[in-house]
Parts: C-alpha cells; sequence; structure tokens
C-alpha cells in the first residue's frame, strides 16, 4: 500500500470523488462554526446590494476545505467558478486571458496563490482594487500603454503558505480566514455523511474509529473511508463495522493518533539518528528521504499541532510525547520512581 496514502498528492480519479462529496451550501458544511457564519453575512450583504463579493483568502493546512469553499461562495452567490493555480498562472498573458473572459459578479479561484511569480502578481494589483487591466503594446520608445476595464469579480486566493504571500496581494484581500482542524466529533459527521453518498452501511462505531485516525483533516477522513471500503467489498462485508475499521486501518499503517508510515519515520529519524534534536529540515528531508517541502506542508503541521514537534530557531526537536508514542524512552527519564507515604504515627506519639 502507497505510504503517502495521507498526502496532499491525488490520482484523477481520486479528486473525482472528492467533488463528488463536497456540500454546495454552507448549511450543508461541516466545522468551521465562526467563518460559515461570518460568510453567510457577507455573501447576504453583497447580494443584497446587487454587488461583487470582497476578495477572499482563505489559508491553512491541506485538506480543511479551502477549495469546498471556494466552490460554495460561488455557488451561494449564483455565479460562475473559474479554478486556477499559481503555478499555471506562468505569464501575465494567462491570467489577463481569464480576467477579460469574466462576466460580472464571477468567482476567480487561484488555488496556490503564494507560487504566483511575481510579474503576474502585478497585473492583479490594478485588476483587485480597480477592476481594470493594464496592457503595454509593443516595446521600446514606440510602446504603448492600453486599460482594459473588467467586470467587478471576486478573487478567492487558497494557501496552505500564507507567510509566502507577498504583503502588497495580501493587502489586497478584504475578507481573510484560516481554516483549522477539525475536531473529533465534526469528523464523524463528515464520515458519516460521506458514506450515505457513496451508499457504504457504515456502523457508529467504525465512523467515530475513523474519526479518530484522519488527523483532523476531512480529505484524509473521505480517503481512509474509501480505502475502507475497499477492504470491506473484497471481504464481502455488507456492513463496515469497528473491528473491519480497525483491521484495514492496521493495514494502511494508521495508527491510533492519526500517524502513518511517514510519520513515524520522521519522528524516529529525529529520535535516533539525531538524538531528539534539534536537526535542520533540510538535513532532518534527506535522512528521511522525503523533500523539505512535502515535510513542512503535509506531514510537520499536524505533528507540531499534536504536539509530536517543535520548531526552534536550531531546528525541529521530538517532544516527550513523541517518545511515549513510539514507545522509546525519554532521554533522562527514570525507569522506576519510588514514592515515599508518610506513615502516621499512633495517638499520642511524636515524630
Amino acid at each position: 500500500m502507497d505510504e503517502r496514502i495521507l498526502s496532499e498528492n491525488c490520482l484523477p480519479e481520486e479528486q473525482k470523488a472528492e467533488a463528488s462529496l463536497r456540500p454546495r451550501f454552507l448549511r450543508d458544511f461541516v466545522g468551521q462554526k465562526q467563518i460559515k457564519e461570518n460568510l453567510e453575512v457577507f455573501i447576504r450583504a453583497a447580494l443584497k446590494r446587487g454587488e461583487a463579493l470582497d476578495h477572499v483568502l482563505l489559508y491553512g493546512p491541506p485538506g480543511l476545505g479551502k477549495t469546498t469553499l471556494a466552490h460554495i461562495i460561488a455557488h451561494e452567490l449564483g455565479v460562475r467558478l473559474h479554478p486556477t493555480s499559481g503555478p499555471a498562472l506562468e505569464r501575465p498573458g494567462d491570467v489577463a486571458a481569464i480576467l477579460t473572459n469574466l462576466e460580472p459578479h464571477d468567482v476567480l479561484f487561484i488555488d496556490e496563490i503564494h507560487r504566483l511569480p511575481r510579474t503576474v502578481e502585478e497585473v492583479l494589483y490594478p485588476a483587485l482594487e480597480d477592476f481594470c487591466l493594464d496592457v503595454v503594446i509593443g516595446k521600446g520608445p514606440g510602446a504603448k500603454s492600453l486599460r482594459i476595464d473588467l467586470p467587478p469579480f471576486t478573487l478567492i486566493g487558497a494557501t496552505t503558505r500564507a507567510g509566502l504571500v507577498s504583503l502588497p496581494l495580501r493587502d489586497r484581500f478584504g475578507i481573510i480566514f484560516r481554516l483549522d482542524y477539525y475536531p473529533r466529533e465534526e469528523l464523524y459527521e463528515i464520515v458519516t455523511r460521506a458514506a450515505s453518498v457513496l451508499g457504504i452501511q457504515l456502523e457508529p462505531e467504525g465512523a467515530w474509529e475513523i474519526a479518530g485516525r484522519a488527523r483532523g483533516t476531512p480529505r484524509i477522513a473521505t480517503r481512509l473511508l474509501r480505502r475502507i471500503r475497499d477492504f470491506a467489498e473484497v471481504a464481502g462485508a455488507k456492513k463496515v463495522t469497528r473491528e473491519l475499521v480497525k483491521s484495514a486501518l492496521e493495514r494502511l499503517e494508521v495508527d491510533e493518533a492519526g500517524l502513518d508510515k511517514v510519520d513515524r519515520i520522521l519522528l524516529s529519524t529525529v529520535i535516533e539518528k539525531f538524538q531528539g534534536g534539534p536537526v535542520g529540515l533540510d538535513t532532518l528531508a534527506a535522512a528521511a528521504r522525503e523533500e523539505p517541502e512535502t515535510i513542512e506542508d503535509v506531514y510537520e503541521p499536524y505533528l507540531l499541532q499534536i504536539g509530536y514537534l517543535q520548531r526552534t530557531p536550531r531546528g525541529r526537536v521530538a517532544t516527550p510525547s513523541a517518545y511515549a508514542h513510539l514507545g522509546i524512552p525519554y532521554p533522562g527519564e527514570k525507569k522506576s520512581s519510588v514514592v515515599q507515604q508518610r506513615i502516621p504515627f499512633p495517638e499520642g506519639e511524636q515524630e
């Protein structure tokens, strides 16, 4: 089984399956309560005024629902969504072609917006502020600048690394939301709904088990559910029970804390090869045979969230909780401790 079962990368058929599970309305979106409530107000206000919604920046770890929210916003506004990504917009002409084809109040969704080239980003500035596009025709002394008016539109940017979004671009977003990891109760709702959509007879205890190992991430929860469905179909099981879920997750090497094989390799590398750290990201990546970006964007956020890893100025450090999870004695930890109890003296006697 692919050890990257929990990673951000997925095949086109996986993306189609995830798209089929996406809710279309805010009322059906589970979790992120404060963001949902505020978005509902902003959308209703924009519709009431007959204006385009202000530009929106969504950031947070992968798989928390940024793309889903972008689709929901467009659907709630009753307009078309034009999806693209930062790496796909290589030249100013690429973004200009998209902008000039937008209808009034349409939504332009740019995933991984932190990877926009600087030249493309500069073209966006007047488009976001004044809804116009400055085009330079010709070269040298005979070059002329032409301004093209654009219809009012909404840009939704999504990123896993908000710190890499340049300040001038960030300042042009009127609505900025940070998505957080989901508690187990909300993931239980998501898994139960996904099972219903996929036609899976999932027992409540099985759904609860999946929710507890999904790393606080809906995308991982639904992906695990689909893999468990495969095991159930091959085994000829009509219902997905907790025992079947635990057996399938064992074969997928996903433990009770939601850590997969790569997570445990990273932690054991820090502990066993570098005495618990600190160790630099590039050194850790080389020792664990992973890309630094994969560690930083996919695996590290959750390990930091649950307190198994710490970032320090000198590098990554494994915490006592990580040692305990892997069953490795923490340095300096006493193997046994003697607790001295105070024995009361009989009445009338003194110590």
